[in-house]
């Protein structure tokens, strides 16, 4: 796969795009016509920097407005490409993007723009120079592919081509089956983009909301499938328009642009039944599939500002192992599951870190690393556990290990007659972490998670809370052995909006393990009665299941395969933990109940 991105996806100047672009491992770039004309560098200067850095110009564009026009309009527009192909040459590259007619197209007929794309076909051939015509979702009279295709088709020019773009296709609803019909030399160029599902119009959804491949709701597996089926062989294109992308540093934006390609290439091969691991790197080196993960060993919390963290772990039956034999950290368990509380870290309580139960800690590491994964070291020391370490784009860090008896060791052993060891009731380990993302990095978040950890998106909604929606996304790995959900609090995060941190713990009965924790005296989050009686109306629960939900605070949810039952802790600073029973394969999170959740945990903060 060559991959490519146009220069109007990253923020900075020109040279700055470039550079970026470079360091992130692109093998070519499109020059968007704006940036050469708000670069004082000269067409000549950007082909020689291009080269040095190792990029080839793929693609220039946009020549905007040209068929449907009127013989006088014609020539002005034939003028005005004769100058693009010689500033073309400038530069070094022979492909062109020109758009249908948006803005002076005055006759709507096939046959004039086949006339016209022709003429301008023998005048690209006297350059020596290929033009792709797109269909633009918002063109006056040419908005879908297939008909920009027909058009092509008519005009039978060697030089006259069209260029798919994902964003254009699937936004109109338009089947990209349909890219059956077009031969794959007559597919000049590939524009690639995703986007949120949203209900608005076409053209400010382009301008503003287009995201990288895999971090929004469109199948792009399926759609570069179809294009390579047709036997394309050219360059697979990023062009994003995205306020958020373009106020970013241009090198983290081109990073997450390349790790968007690289999970897509490994896509579009299991789509089309093909084995992994003909991705390779910049520098050409194969990249490992993704870690086959048995969930995760770890997580590690801070204190909290008045010690909340040990004495939440302690009332669920937690054991304080000890600190470990060099650092101000402590392990607690119970029931296999690890809570490493970090001692040396204040402020409101927050999920530091994650341990990924990893079968290959150099091939996962290897794999985080070409991904542009920001590496960092864990502190150890002799035969400590070395893991591989990397901070995701919301600040938490991941841990790679192989065997948690090794990171184990580096604290006491259990105590003995472990209290969990004879409760009636256990936790089965980490049901989801929930992972509070700032807006601005929130899409990142999502590719990176899907990209370096092989999770995939089990969901996305809208939860109305207190304070506005929280925006929230569900990432799971397979077989469920992780998930995640990130959560966007409304407006910018400050002590009025900022989201409590929590965590899941997977019950096999949560009404018997309720009953202990409130006969030990722990207090749960008490859930209004106008739910119980809401629940009573939506589901077919009888009376005795009712009334003891309500009596325990147990909340409940169904979806097609199963039940769900959860219950809250009240939250000690900013940090309360979550229990959950899944019942008959139930695959979703609760959602119904956040709004009851979040109103209850509002009152408590305010009373």
């Amino acid at each position: 796969m060559k991959t490519s991105i146009a220069t109007v996806c990253i923020g900075g100047t020109l040279e700055a795009k470039l550079a970026a672009t470079a360091a992130a491992g692109f093998d070519g770039i499109e020059v968007f016509e704006n940036d050469l004309i708000g670069s004082d560098l000269s067409p000549e200067d950007i082909r020689s920097m291009c080269g040095d850095l190792g990029l080839s110009i793929d693609l220039y564009q946009p020549f905007r407005d040209f068929e449907g026009v009127t013989e006088e309009q014609l020539v002005k527009n034939l003028r005005r490409a004769e100058r693009k192909f010689e500033l073309m040459h400038r530069l070094g590259t022979d492909t062109i993007l020109v758009c249908s007619n948006v803005a002076t197209a005055t006759d709507s007929s096939d046959s004039l723009a086949v006339d016209q794309l022709g003429r301008l076909g023998e005048l690209a051939a006297k350059h020596e120079v290929k033009v792709a015509y797109e269909a633009l979702a918002w063109g006056k009279h040419v908005s879908r592919f297939l008909h920009s295709w027909r058009i092509v088709e008519a005009v039978n020019h060697a030089n006259v081509g069209v260029c798919l773009d994902s964003f254009h296709i699937l936004s109109r609803g338009d089947d990209p089956a349909g890219i059956a019909a077009i031969p794959g030399d007559k597919i000049f160029f590939c524009q690639l983009a995703d986007a949120p599902a949203l209900s608005m119009d076409v053209l400010s959804w382009s301008r503003h909301y287009r995201l990288f491949p895999g971090e929004g709701a469109w199948d792009l597996p399926a759609f570069v499938s179809r294009v390579l089926d047709t036997g394309y062989a050219g360059p697979l294109s990023l062009e994003v328009f995205n306020d958020v992308f373009r106020q970013t540093d241009p090198f983290v934006t081109a990073k997450e642009a390349y790790r968007s390609l690289v999970s897509l290439d490994e896509s579009v091969q299991a789509s089309r039944g093909q084995a992994l691991g003909s991705t390779v790197d910049a520098a050409g080196s194969a990249i490992p599939s993704a870690p086959a993960s048995s969930g995760l060993s770890f997580i590690e919390l801070s204190e909290g500002l008045s010690h909340e963290t040990p004495q939440l772990l302690n009332a669920l039956g937690f054991q304080d192992v000890g600190l470990h034999r060099r650092k101000n950290v402590s392990l607690w368990t119970r029931d296999g599951v690890n809570v490493v509380v970090n001692h040396d870290l204040v402020g409101p309580a927050a999920i530091a870190s994650l341990g990924v139960d990893v079968p290959d800690v150099a091939a996962a590491s290897q794999r985080a690393a070409a991904l542009h994964a920001e590496v960092t070291p864990r502190d150890e020391a002799g035969d400590e556990d070395s893991m591989a370490g990397f901070v995701t784009p919301d600040g938490t860090k991941l841990f790679f290990s192989a065997d948690k008896r090794r990171w184990r060791s580096e604290f006491p052993p259990a105590p003995e007659g472990d209290a969990s060891q004879t409760a009636p009731t256990r936790f089965d380990g980490f049901d989801h972490i929930a992972l509070m993302q700032p807006w601005q990095r929130a899409d990142e978040a999502v590719l990176f998670y899907r990209s370096v950890l092989g999770l995939s998106g089990a969901g996305s909604l809208d939860v109305p809370g207190v304070r506005g929606l929280v925006q929230s996304r569900t990432l799971e790995s397979p077989g469920s052995a992780i998930r995640l959900a990130l959560n966007v609090p409304p407006g910018e995060p400050n002590v009025e909006t900022i989201l409590p941190v929590h965590f899941a713990l997977a019950c096999t009965n949560l009404v018997a393990t309720v009953r202990e924790l409130k006969a030990a005296g722990v207090q749960l989050l008490p859930i209004p009665r106008n739910y119980y009686d809401d629940l009573q109306a939506r589901f077919d629960l009888t009376d005795e299941e009712i009334e003891t939900y309500q009596s325990l605070d147990i909340l409940f949810d169904r979806d097609a395969s199963g039940s769900f039952l959860q219950a809250y802790t009240t939250t000690g600073g900013n940090l309360f933990i979550e229990l959950v029973e899944r019942q008959d394969g139930y695959t979703g999170y609760g959602a119904a109940n956040a709004p009851v959740r979040m109103a209850s945990q509002q009152r408590r903060t305010t009373a």
